[in-house]
């Protein structure tokens, strides 16, 4: 049982092709919710995005919403909620009212803003944004402690004994994790307030291997501020396909990643290209990229634990929509059903239960055709005797 207890979920931007009518779209992100948790998946995190066209969500609260009417367990987040874009008593208001309608299912991810077209179109300067991200913690962490009114005064927002007039549902509150890349940021972020991660960077180039050190950066900022961070807290963002075999999930997803990557991530956004011929097959073997059956995703995610040097809480797949709904449904059923429960716990005691009786099957059920025959011959004298014999003779068999 040495991964026990590892989460599940997704990490939904979310990402939709030009071309395709919106309003489906968004429909299908909450329908994909809905199917998760029929699956028992334990968590998605919805993005927040104002440009760029691909990512349409522009509100994750109202997702969070919605999706929690048609759902019983799974929990759902902002992945992330861009801090300097919103006055941090309304963030903090609008998730405690949404930790209260969801019965705490509730939680609140963290970051800068990922876009810079969307803090352009606010006239919000790109190196102002991490500065006024911890400011904006700093003032929410205080507000839901729910102890002393607030006041605080920087060069974007301003609270005057501002407290919040609903405590949260959940105790102390909702849950609240921090999205980390490549850089310290997120990691010293998360570190100094004591809360959860999310490491976006694992599906970059290198980002297996940094890993550890990336974790340890969190606990040194911990230890700085008198925090404690909680590798059962740190969830790690994986690009992942699920298909029978490793070709039929590469082929399942290899035109739509390019189409993504192509048209979005290098025109749209400027990114530079990527150096090799078959990014995925390289993804594949870096790490980076779990594309394949179900036996190569499991060894994939022991590789991703290994790196983390002491492991880490959970898995998110990045929801996109490379293939085709029909197998990316699927790709998440399979996921469940013969992936997930390995890292689960939940597969130890019925392997051992089978092992058991396999292993003592003469002595435990050796007896069974003398106790069949026993039972019609000390209590069976109504029963006719062709069904006596015919019965015995079948549990001979």
């Amino acid at each position: 049982m040495a991964h026990r207890g590892l989460t599940f979920g997704i990490f939904l931007a979310p990402f939709h092709r030009l071309g395709e009518n919106p309003t489906l779209a968004i429909g299908r992100d909450v329908e994909l919710i809905e199917w998760l948790d029929h699956l028992g998946y334990d968590e998605a995190w919805i993005g927040e995005h104002h440009s760029a066209g691909w990512e349409l969500i522009a509100s994750p609260e109202l997702i969070i919403a919605a999706a929690a009417e048609r759902t019983k367990h799974i929990r759902l987040g902002s992945g992330v909620t861009s801090l300097p874009y919103h006055h941090p008593l309304l963030v903090a208001q609008r998730f405690v009212q949404l930790d209260h309608m969801t019965r705490g299912r509730a939680m609140l991810g963290c970051g800068p803003g990922a876009l810079t077209s969307d803090a352009y179109m606010l006239g919000i300067e790109p190196s102002t944004q991490r500065p006024r991200m911890l400011q904006s913690m700093d003032a929410i962490m205080r507000l839901l402690a729910c102890q002393e009114p607030v006041t605080m005064k920087t060069d974007w927002f301003e609270l005057r004994e501002a407290r919040l007039h609903l405590a949260p549902y959940t105790d102390p509150h909702f849950e609240i994790a921090v999205a980390s890349t490549i850089t310290p940021f997120g990691m010293i972020a998360a570190g100094t307030h004591g809360v959860g991660v999310l490491s976006i960077g694992a599906g970059l180039p290198g980002g297996p291997q940094a890993l550890a050190a990336q974790w340890k950066i969190a606990e040194d900022a911990a230890a700085k501020a008198g925090k404690t961070v909680t590798r059962k807290k740190w969830r790690v963002v994986v690009n992942a396909h699920i298909a029978e075999d490793d070709e039929q999930a590469l082929r399942e997803v290899a035109k739509g990643e390019r189409i993504e990557t192509v048209t979005y991530f290098e025109d749209t956004l400027g990114r530079p290209p990527g150096r090799s011929d078959d990014p995925l097959r390289e993804g594949v073997a870096m790490g980076t990229t779990l594309v394949g059956s179900p036996d190569t995703v499991a060894k994939g995610i022991r590789r991703l634990l290994e790196y983390s040097q002491g492991g880490f809480g959970g898995i998110l797949f990045r929801a996109h929509e490379w293939a085709s709904r029909e197998q990316i449904m699927r790709s998440y059923e399979l996921f469940a059903r013969y992936v997930m429960p390995q890292f689960q716990g939940s597969l130890d005691t019925v392997t051992g239960s089978a092992g058991w009786a396999r292993e003592n099957r003469k002595q435990v059920f050796g007896g069974t055709v003398e106790a069949v025959k026993r039972a019609f011959t000390d209590f069976g004298a109504a029963v006719p005797e062709e069904f006596r014999s015919r019965t015995i003779g079948a549990r001979d068999d």
